[in-house]
């Protein structure tokens, strides 16, 4: 259930709040485990890049989560940071 008063939270969030700062890990160390480019690794914990389907399988196999947990977050900030303000009428059939 998507939240109707706010934005939900960025994966990269729960990335470095749930994750990094309890494992007492560092973006160049994460970088390097998931063999992705530290800039690329920086940007999703700083909210500015999404996580797309290869992060979210590294990710999984990294933090014993799944690929959906990450992959359903993103789509949860997606979806909330771009509802509409308009309405459509459904289609009568």
């Amino acid at each position: 259930m998507l939240p109707e008063n706010r934005i939900a939270t960025h994966p990269g969030e729960i990335l470095a709040n749930d994750f990094l700062l309890p494992l007492g890990l560092h973006v160049e160390q994460l970088a390097e485990h998931l063999a992705l480019p530290v800039g690329r690794v920086r940007s999703i914990l700083d909210c500015d890049s999404p996580v797309d389907a290869d992060v979210a399988w590294r990710l999984s196999m990294a933090l014993d989560t799944t690929p959906e947990f990450w992959l359903n977050l993103q789509a949860a900030h997606d979806l909330t940071r771009t509802r509409p303000t308009w309405r459509l009428a459904k289609i009568a059939g």
